[in-house]
């Protein structure tokens, strides 16, 4: 159960999000592509974009199980929600923030053994940041961006009915849609949620993100010092991977699979292993 805690500070705070973003939801869409639920929804989808996925892609697995805690800056927040903007970010993001995020990681999975160019990862290399953004942007365009106009407007939807229910109901009966879960009492929010925890917004507000691959439970932030974020699944529409305009061209389910470690080039010599960012 995740209990997210508000003042009415918070309340005045609260935004929808703008629309889609991107890079919540080349994390989430990852998942669904490694996984076997919602055939119905997603399968059309997963059959189109699986031969068109780059082997850069394995980038991305790396620091994001199929299952579980995956390091928070793959999903950087930028006042503009643009793939841009947030690659942007992602290619400034701290060493710190880096090796924390990673130390973590190895925390959380500590049978899953990470390749050694994560180790110039943690150390800030500029090369091994500026890679993983590399594949963030070629599997969001390779994926997710043939069918980023159908996604936009299915989350701006349902941006246009959350905004008048707010206006008609206020933001607690904007929370008891979020999720079947979702239970308001001022001033805490309750859902279902993979571990236990609690979110004290302390006048931060919360930035709601509708998801268009987000399934299940909602996710946010494992790290409490980021602004807080709430990602949550939106209804969709069976059928709405109709054959896409322009595919992208890539290397297939084998990268889903991570090619060895001479397959990143500078990357992986001389980075040692993962090991020492462990507890």
């Amino acid at each position: 159960m995740l209990r997210i805690h508000f003042t009415g500070e918070d309340l005045a705070r609260t935004t929808i999000a703008p629309g889609a973003d991107p890079l919540w939801e080349v994390l989430i869409s990852l998942h669904r592509l490694r996984g076997r639920d919602a055939a119905v929804l997603f399968g059309d989808w997963k059959r189109q974009v699986l031969p068109c996925v780059p082997p850069s892609t394995a980038l991305l697995t790396a620091l994001a199980p199929a299952k579980g805690y995956s390091v928070d800056f793959l999903t950087p927040t930028t006042p503009v929600r643009t793939l841009s903007a947030q690659l942007e970010a992602l290619r400034r993001t701290p060493q710190s923030t880096l090796r924390g995020d990673l130390r973590l990681l190895a925390q959380l999975h500590p049978r899953r053994r990470l390749p050694a160019w994560v180790g110039s990862l943690a150390d800030g290399g500029t090369d091994a940041v500026a890679a993983v953004a590399s594949a963030a942007a070629g599997y969001f365009h390779s994926c997710l961006g043939p069918y980023w106009s159908r996604i936009q407007a299915q989350i701006d939807r349902l941006r246009i009915s959350g905004h008048r229910l707010v206006a008609d109901r206020g933001w607690g009966a904007v929370f008891e849609t979020l999720h079947p879960s979702a239970r308001w009492s001022f001033p805490v929010l309750q859902l279902d949620y993979p571990t236990s925890g609690d979110i004290d917004l302390r006048g931060r507000g919360l930035v709601l993100q509708p998801s268009f691959f987000c399934l299940h439970a909602p996710t946010a932030f494992r790290d409490p010092s980021l602004a807080p974020v709430l990602v949550y699944p939106i209804e969709h529409s069976v059928g709405w991977a109709a054959t896409p305009s322009g595919a992208g061209r890539g290397g297939g389910l084998g990268s889903l699979l991570g090619p060895p470690d001479h397959a990143f080039g500078n990357l992986a010599a001389g980075a040692g292993t993962a090991e020492p960012l462990g507890p």
